[in-house]
């Protein structure tokens, strides 16, 4: 059975170590449950072996270190660049290339097929022909321009 209550620390290699119940378990890694609805929610803590030896329900939950270090390396792990703005597409069919301003920074991407654009709740998710994420949150909130051009391919 999972814990709750553990201490998490980085060894000198820079992994995580769980201690809980006078158990060490080396190696671990944080894993969201569901990481666009609920990204500071329902966090297990994985065994080299996929076992989880750790929960947390909510990051306030947990101690400022322990908060610290699971995010620094979700933040490692996860990488998913949020669109704030289409600026255009090449085409209207796919597949197609499309140039977006992202929270990390202007880029191009090729959708390779519509089907690669999917609702996630209210956000949406777009796969690019490298299998790279990109995030629009509550796509009713981009510009004019951006909505147009997403009404075309949903």
């Amino acid at each position: 059975m999972p814990t709750t209550n553990f201490e998490l620390t980085r060894n000198a290699f820079g992994k995580l170590i769980l201690i809980s119940d006078n158990q060490t378990h080396k190696d671990v890694v944080p894993i969201r449950a569901f990481p666009l609805q609920t990204p500071d929610e329902n966090i297990a803590i994985m065994n080299t072996e996929g076992l989880e030896v750790g929960w947390i329900n909510h990051l306030h939950d947990v101690s400022e270190q322990v908060r610290n270090l699971v995010m620094d390396e979700l933040t490692g792990r996860e990488f998913i660049p949020e669109i704030l703005r289409i600026i255009c597409v090449s085409s209207f069919s796919t597949p197609s290339t499309w140039t977006v301003e992202t929270d990390r920074g202007a880029t191009s991407f090729v959708l390779r097929i519509e089907e690669d654009i999917r609702r996630v709740g209210e956000n949406l998710l777009i796969t690019d022909s490298h299998g790279i994420h990109f995030l629009i949150r509550q796509p009713t909130n981009l510009d004019k321009h951006g909505r147009k051009i997403l009404d075309r391919f949903l």
